[in-house]
């Protein structure tokens, strides 16, 4: 069949069509609005890349591949079958699973053409390896951190960044041997076992306040990785659509870094996250308000506009669907709902877009936090739910603040703030929220996804 004339041109054609797909992917996934067409253009995309391949002249025998295809796709459905709020770590997984195959196809060609390697061409099989191995270990450990199978705090000792950065520059200097002596196989495993051990030890000094910008990283990671992998296969397809992915993820990582006014060196060596002492070493005691769900109700049906801002607690408690009720409950009474939404809320970029667009509040109703700030003054009230950094006075206050310069949702400055809170506890950055002593600050401790349905129930009971 791979024999037929033309058949060179038509898988060409296709995979010309798949990378026009990619890129139309990337865009559409830009904005809420788009973001489905973006998702049915990459997965039409990849097909279309899969069938190329398939028709690919190289291939001798199927039969393996159509193994492969059956159990990649047992073991992909139930992935992709996964909570919203479980996203996170199933994209950690993703890039662990890309960033392996990358490391096992480098490891092959590497034993397939040695000792005849050409110097360019080992340099790229090597970087390949490299990045994937440490991609591949790197996303478990993050996967395991967000899913809480691992510790949120840093772990970190006396000359970790030393060490790490030791380890790196071993498996580098090893693959500038490999690269002057490809015939020095005994070398190989070393550009794939100090990668993996690095992969480790460059996530478990990172908190979990930082994955957002370490998903993004290892994306790029995964992509760069997988556009070698395409110079070594001579695949003009897979080059592209590596580039594409590590150049997406290295402009998503630079922006998240933006939005918590923090350097790349900073998330990956600055082990932030640790539980800040206060300047006494004893954590004060001091006084706050709380209010039931039926003050809050009342509280909240005298507004006039009400800016929810949600976080990573909404989504640990799945309360998504809640605040629409929440959302549809107010409306309905005439008042305006808005959303405030921080760029580095929850476990990854754009998951709290994703949650609320899952339980259909509408896209216009979602703000930025550059668009949501402004609003705030006017607001009646400002309704926290599961964010605690984000919203953290002290990033524009306190210069000893390990948040300091931080971008923050200006809540502090509507006429009424609360909070839906399961108690007192520092978020990620391990820090004390000075917003939940205001005066104006009301404390609604509880489960996000209870409080709020009782809530939503007082506000249907005063309907009747």
């Amino acid at each position: 069949m791979t024999n037929l004339p033309g058949m060179e041109y038509i898988i060409e054609i296709t995979y010309l069509i798949a990378t026009a797909l990619f890129i139309l992917s990337l865009k559409w996934l830009s904005s809420p609005t788009t973001a489905r067409r973006g998702v049915f253009a990459g997965e039409l995309g990849m097909l279309l890349a899969i069938v190329g391949t398939l028709l690919h002249h190289g291939i001798l025998e199927y039969k393996w591949i159509f193994i492969a295809l059956v159990l990649g796709t047992i073991i992909g459905v139930p992935l992709g079958k996964v909570a919203m709020t479980a996203v996170p770590q199933r994209t950690a997984l993703s890039h662990a699973f890309g960033a392996l195959c990358v490391t096992l196809v480098g490891t092959a060609e590497f034993y397939l053409r040695t000792p005849n390697v050409p110097r360019f061409m080992m340099g790229v099989l090597s970087m390949e390896v490299i990045l994937g191995s440490l991609t591949f270990t790197g996303s478990l450990m993050a996967a395991g951190k967000l899913q809480e199978i691992l510790p949120q705090r840093p772990i970190t000792y006396k000359g970790q960044n030393f060490v790490n950065l030791g380890l790196l520059a071993v498996a580098i200097i090893v693959a500038g041997m490999l690269v002057a002596h490809p015939e020095k196989t005994q070398l190989f495993p070393l550009i794939v076992g100090i990668p993996l051990l690095f992969g480790v030890m460059m996530i478990v000094p990172i908190g979990g306040a930082d994955m957002p910008t370490v998903i993004s990283l290892l994306n790029s990671y995964a992509g760069l990785s997988a556009a070698a992998m395409g110079f070594v296969l001579d695949s003009k397809l897979l080059i592209i659509a590596g580039a594409l992915d590590g150049a997406s993820g290295l402009i998503l990582s630079v922006n998240m870094s933006k939005a918590m006014n923090r350097s790349f060196s900073n998330v990956l060596f600055g082990a932030f996250g640790q539980e800040q002492a206060s300047a006494t070493g004893v954590q004060e005691a001091r006084p706050v308000r709380s209010a039931t769900p039926e003050e809050a109700a009342a509280i909240l049906a005298a507004a006039n506009k009400v800016v929810i801002v949600p976080g990573y607690g909404m989504a640990v408690a799945q309360a998504q669907h809640k605040v629409r009720e929440l959302y549809d409950a107010l409306t309905k009474r005439g008042v305006d709902v808005k959303f405030g939404i921080h760029p580095v809320a929850g476990r990854m970029p754009g998951h709290m877009n994703v949650l609320l667009a899952e339980a259909d509040i509408p896209y216009d109703k979602l703000l930025d936090m550059d668009e949501i700030n402004g609003e705030f003054p006017q607001a009646d009230v400002a309704l926290v739910i599961g964010a605690n950094d984000v919203t953290n006075p002290a990033a524009r206050t306190d210069p000893n603040s390990p948040i300091y310069g931080m971008p923050i949702l200006d809540v502090d400055k509507a006429r009424t703030v609360m909070v839906i809170k399961r108690s007192m506890a520092a978020g990620f950055a391990g820090i004390d929220n000075p917003l939940y002593y205001l005066d104006k600050t009301l404390m609604l401790f509880g489960d996000a996804k209870s409080f709020v349905g009782s809530i939503v129930r007082e506000l249907g009971g005063g309907n009747e």
